[in-house]
């Protein structure tokens, strides 16, 4: 096929040694399951507690059942607000079983579930009282969030999180800039602060026996302890330990741009090929805002480098960061590394600056030649980035290695260009990696090629959890 150009056949220049780096041991699959079990398990409990506390009587009136029916979903909301908030707390247990991606994905998903049960709690509660007290909703209402302890600071946390779902909805995240998105995101952790207080001051399902008092303190405990290690204290430390400085900046293309950062004992640092961290340049305002790159370069002990492509959220400043710039780092986070790899052969797909992991990875992975294929799709030769780098390390150590290129197949959902039309999915990518049923298959591009290259890989007999990715889609 001659949009499928092989670049580099197989050849025993030399035997790879050991991967650069240390990548974390591959996560027994029972741990993702307990995991969940943990997850709803924390359900069961809350509900337990309700029914301790009368919940299930209460159900016998009208005001009665409407007012318990609102403790209810305001209980389960607020476990699943702190379930949220641990999904994204970084913590490396959780992180290594689902991979960031697959963590925002369910944080999304559950945030969303507490949201509506918080309204349908408020709604609930106001009606039942106001149909008790003989008052009108607004009247209900208004005495709530005035005389209640601690109902004005709910109001104002209720008020923030309604800010950050609305700007969480995918239509509207996609009129933000990335920037934007992620201070208002922040808002949420201030939002679950200010619900706290009315929590312990009103709530007589949260205070209403020591077992209640017990679990609510601890899951508290949990999730705002996990937030100080994992998502400040460490990085912190880690960022003041190695002290990374800009090194070098590249310019690859007239969009992609590659940084290289050097350090103090950075072969102490656990950093994979494959993962990324989230990264601070301390350039001026703006610094705050932490951007997820990939390393494009396997660690090496003396340096980490990223490279990346000007996407319009930040990126396009690193062109002109200055040798010497102070680095600050969170990670290292991803499933996207030589760990996760069950194996003997191994196929590498990228699309686009996607080619930033894989090319650390094809560096790094443990390799006799013929064991590693990588394919890269681009519009063009002249989108291919770090193609030299590419090309040697392909010579070095023997992988086969195709650029697929070309503009989209118009109306299909495909990994393939324009050209390939007349192939299905699955089809050329068996005509490429003939045994690719036997491989693990590394992904990692735009969330539409990846979704076409999973399937085209699970149609090949790929078993899916020998399929790897990383998402960066915000």
């Amino acid at each position: 096929m001659a949009i499928l150009t092989d670049a580099a056949p197989a050849q025993a220049a030399r035997q790879p040694g050991l991967p650069v780096g240390r990548p974390p041991a591959r996560v027994p699959g029972w741990w993702r399951d307990a995991v969940g079990v943990v997850t709803w398990a924390s359900m069961l409990v809350v509900v337990a507690l309700w029914v301790a506390g009368g919940g299930v009587q209460a159900l016998s009136g009208w005001a009665d059942g409407l007012t318990t029916l609102g403790r209810l979903t305001g209980l389960v909301s607020a476990n699943l607000l702190l379930i949220q908030v641990l999904l994204m707390a970084r913590v490396p247990a959780v992180e290594r079983v689902y991979g960031q991606d697959e963590l925002a994905r369910r944080h999304r998903l559950v945030g969303f579930w507490s949201f509506w049960l918080m309204v349908a709690h408020l709604v609930l509660v106001t009606i039942g009282y106001a149909l008790t007290a003989q008052l009108t909703v607004f009247a209900q209402f208004w005495e709530l969030v005035v005389d209640y302890p601690g109902m004005l600071l709910a109001l104002a946390g209720t008020l923030l999180l309604v800010l950050v779902v609305a700007t969480s909805i995918r239509a509207s995240r996609r009129k933000l800039r990335y920037e934007s998105w992620h201070l208002l995101h922040l808002y949420a952790y201030l939002g679950v602060g200010l619900a706290i207080p009315h929590m312990l001051w009103t709530g007589a399902d949260f205070l209403g026996n020591p077992v209640a008092t017990a679990y609510w303190w601890t899951l508290w405990a949990a999730a705002a302890g996990s937030i100080a290690i994992w998502r400040i204290g460490l990085p912190i430390v880690r960022s003041l330990r190695h002290d990374l400085r800009v090194a070098d900046v590249v310019r690859e293309s007239s969009d992609v741009v590659s940084v290289t950062m050097r350090g103090r004992g950075l072969d102490r640092l656990p950093a994979a090929a494959g993962q990324f961290f989230s990264w601070r340049f301390l350039t001026g305002p703006g610094w705050m805002r932490a951007h997820p790159y990939s390393l494009s370069a396997a660690p090496d002990g003396d340096s980490l480098r990223i490279t990346v492509k000007d996407l319009g959220d930040g990126s396009g400043a690193l062109a002109s960061v200055r040798p010497g710039t102070r680095v600050l780092v969170e990670g290292p986070y991803g499933r996207l590394h030589a760990g996760v790899r069950a194996s003997h052969k191994v196929t590498l797909m990228a699309s686009g600056i996607g080619i930033s992991p894989i090319r650390a990875l094809l560096e790094a992975l443990p390799q006799q030649p013929g064991d590693v294929t990588l394919i890269y799709r681009g519009r063009s030769e002249a989108d291919l980035a770090l193609r030299g780098e590419l090309e040697r390390l392909g010579q070095e150590r023997g992988a086969r290695m195709f650029y697929v290129l070309g503009p989209r197949i118009p109306g299909r959902p495909t990994w393939l260009p324009e050209s390939a039309a007349g192939l299905s999915d699955a089809e050329a990518l068996r005509r490429l990696v003939p045994d690719i049923a036997a491989n693990d298959v590394y992904l990692c591009g735009a969330s539409a090629w990846m979704d076409a290259a999973e399937r085209a890989a699970r149609e090949c007999g790929v078993p899916a959890d020998r399929i790897h990715s990383e998402r960066f889609s915000w």
